[in-house]
């Protein structure tokens, strides 16, 4: 039943992004806010599929900040770079340069506001990762960043790239760990299973805390869920 729901998911999924993703340069044309609007409603057409083909349900827990905040997300599938969009309503994504390599959608992407990062984090990459940080801050959207730089297996805690903390703190905003465990139904290859992925926003980190102790705050908090079994 997994494999054939993974299947029509593909099939639902990817076939109805194409008219979604070749539209978004027309969007564009209107400005930055059309295009924040289509991309939210890509997003939010990715949790349709996924609840109702591939029978994947999101639970969050937490308290989602009303203000701009930078959110540090573990990372075990695609699916949180969706799901974070959709519940943060437009924020910036820091995505690895690849992706923005991709024909019409990496060129959406970077009209829509994601800065693209080099994962090997040379001095030149993390002084563009603070300056694009800082412009996205400037227009009071949040900025949402995968630390770990990959997607990882349940139950890995890889060491944090130190971009993170770069940002964090050259936008002076709070910070929120999130902790997700969709790797548990949505795995990084392989056929995916039908369940609960669950977000989970933990205590705000105000701005200004040091380097060491905003390292193992965050990393402590993202894996809460792999501690408490997930």
């Amino acid at each position: 039943m997994n494999r054939l729901r993974t299947w029509a998911f593909m099939a639902a999924f990817y076939g109805g992004s194409v008219p979604i993703v070749l539209m978004a340069p027309v969007m564009a044309l209107f400005g930055t806010n059309p295009l924040r609007f289509w991309v939210v409603l890509w997003t939010r057409y990715h949790r349709w599929c996924a609840r109702w083909v591939m029978g994947v349900r999101v639970a969050v827990s937490g308290t989602i900040p009303t203000t701009p905040a930078l959110y540090v997300g573990k990372h075990q599938a695609m699916f949180e770079t969706f799901e974070m969009v959709a519940l943060l309503d437009a924020p910036v994504v820091v995505l690895k340069k690849e992706l923005a390599s991709i024909p019409v959608w990496g060129w959406a992407a970077q009209r829509y506001g994601m800065i693209v990062v080099d994962r090997e984090g040379s001095a030149a990459a993390l002084r563009t990762l603070m300056r694009a940080g800082q412009a996205a801050a400037a227009t009071g959207r949040s900025v949402v960043i995968f630390p770990e730089g990959t997607r990882v297996a349940p139950g890995e805690q890889p060491e944090l790239k130190p971009g993170f903390v770069g940002l964090y703190r050259a936008l002076k905003l709070p910070l929120v760990p999130v902790a997700i465990d969709s790797g548990t139904v949505w795995p990084k290859k392989g056929i995916k299973r039908s369940g609960v992925i669950r977000f989970a926003f933990q205590d705000m980190i105000p701005p200004g805390v040091g380097r060491e102790e905003v390292e193992a705050r965050v990393h402590t908090a993202i894996n809460v869920l792999d501690v408490a079994g997930g």
